[in-house]
């Protein structure tokens, strides 16, 4: 009697039906690795930290009007937490209004980091005095932040941007603009009230996300004419130096 041969299965790929699955699930996650982008703006952003040959000051009289309210660290120190936050939940609601969010906040970053090598500003401090909690959040948030790069503000621009594109969005309810409106607002005043910055600085961030921000709509409504243009060319031009 002849044996049988053994009978093999062919592996199916990435574990058939339920690898498919597990991939397709991934692959919905994937556009969250545009956020890779925030730490890298923060590097650069390490790079021209520091005091230039000649600093500016922006104070105006109601600068020196507004006084240091303590309460306001906390809003301010939640910041970067609030802005992925936002981010994520644009995300999940509407890619494009994500990779309008994640593309604004890389040339509005860019372009503070241009007016820093140029005209560099920097906030007076005040001197901190007690040991409770509030004082020492503070006396943290100076340390890790030197009193330069001021003008425009970052901490306001990516709050008033998350703002901005949830009013522009479709998503928008009663709920989520009370609570992004509410604590994005409250982050901004926390720049004044900490004496981080100045009323120049909130304003001039909000001058440069309404011309940022409209321009990159316009272009995702468009089909991204002016990138495509750019990556056209960058291809010409990596084939001619392959020649």
């Amino acid at each position: 009697m002849r044996d049988k041969k053994p009978v093999f299965q062919k592996s199916k790929p990435f574990g058939g039906i339920a690898g498919l699955d597990r991939l397709s699930k991934l692959k919905k996650y994937a556009p969250l690795l545009g956020m890779g982008i925030f730490p890298v703006m923060g590097a650069l952003y390490a790079l021209v930290n520091g005091p230039r040959e000649r600093v500016h000051s922006l104070v105006t009289e109601v600068d020196r009007m507004i006084p240091m309210v303590k309460a306001f660290a906390i809003p301010y120190s939640i910041w970067i937490v609030f802005i992925y936050i936002c981010v994520i939940y644009y995300l999940k609601h509407d890619k494009k209004v994500y990779y309008e969010c994640l593309i604004t906040y890389v040339l509005c970053a860019m372009s503070c980091y241009g007016i820093y090598l140029v005209f560099q500003t920097t906030v007076p401090r005040p001197v901190l005095y007690g040991n409770d909690p509030l004082t020492e959040l503070i006396r943290y948030i100076y340390r890790r932040d030197q009193p330069f790069n001021a003008f425009p503000s970052i901490h306001c621009f990516s709050c008033i941007l998350v703002m901005r594109a949830l009013y522009t969005s479709k998503f928008k309810t009663w709920l989520n603009q009370l609570l992004i409106y509410g604590v994005a607002g409250s982050i901004v005043l926390s720049t004044l009230f900490v004496k981080q910055h100045v009323v120049l600085d909130v304003v001039a961030a909000f001058v440069l996300v309404q011309i940022i921000h409209r321009l990159v709509v316009w272009q995702s409504q468009a089909g991204w004419p002016m990138f495509r243009k750019l990556a056209a060319q960058a291809r010409q031009a990596r084939e001619a130096r392959n020649l």
